[in-house]
């Protein structure tokens, strides 16, 4: 998709926004419980990596990448974060022109990120203001993903033998594991020390 889009538009600036691998599989986790589809996924692939692989084909996506048992109730957002994330590095290592954005460092640094974010992108850094307040909205509400709605859910736990198999599954797709530092290879880092 991203070589149709720099056909199309070749001067488009390829961006991934990527976050902390548990808080993904948090937020995943929260999202199933609303979204039914994202349900059936997490109830049914606990049984088998194939009942995954299929209802993810039937969705529209390349199923052999998530031919995996579900084996926990963070197991699918892992799961998506290896595949996107790996999916990325493997487009860097082709030579395709995209970076990533921490979404920590949006959430640390709001106006510095999005500075970067309008360098980056060849727009006029005077925006960044104008863009910041974007994050004091909920683009969600009114709807069953608000943030309100999602708060309602208590996370899953993540014990040591959780991590260790999510570890195992994240090697398996040659990402950062869990407990490791996650910034990737082609991140604009945003966060400067103090």
């Amino acid at each position: 998709m991203t070589c149709i889009c720099r056909a199309l538009f070749p001067t488009s600036r390829c961006l991934f926004l990527y976050r902390d691998v548990v808080a993904v599989a948090k937020s995943v986790y929260r999202l199933s419980m609303v979204m039914p589809t994202l349900r059936l996924v997490s109830l049914l692939g606990s049984f088998s990596g194939q009942l995954t692989r299929m209802i993810v084909e039937r969705k529209g996506a390349a199923g052999a990448d998530f031919c995996v048992r579900l084996g926990s109730e963070l197991t699918y957002g892992v799961l998506v974060y290896a595949v996107s994330t790996s999916t990325y590095l493997d487009m860097r290592r082709r030579g395709v022109d995209v970076s990533a954005l921490r979404y920590e460092d949006l959430v640390a640094r709001p106006l510095d990120a999005c500075r970067v974010l309008m360098e980056f992108c060849g727009l006029p850094v005077s925006l960044a203001e104008r863009a910041v307040t974007a994050f004091d909205v909920d683009s969600q509400r009114n709807s069953i993903l608000a943030r309100s709605v999602l708060a309602r859910f208590k996370d899953p736990q993540l014990t040591p033998e959780t991590k260790a198999r999510l570890n195992e599954l994240l090697k398996k797709y040659g990402v950062p594991l869990i407990g490791e530092p996650n910034i990737l290879e082609g991140t604009l880092l945003c966060s400067r020390p103090n």
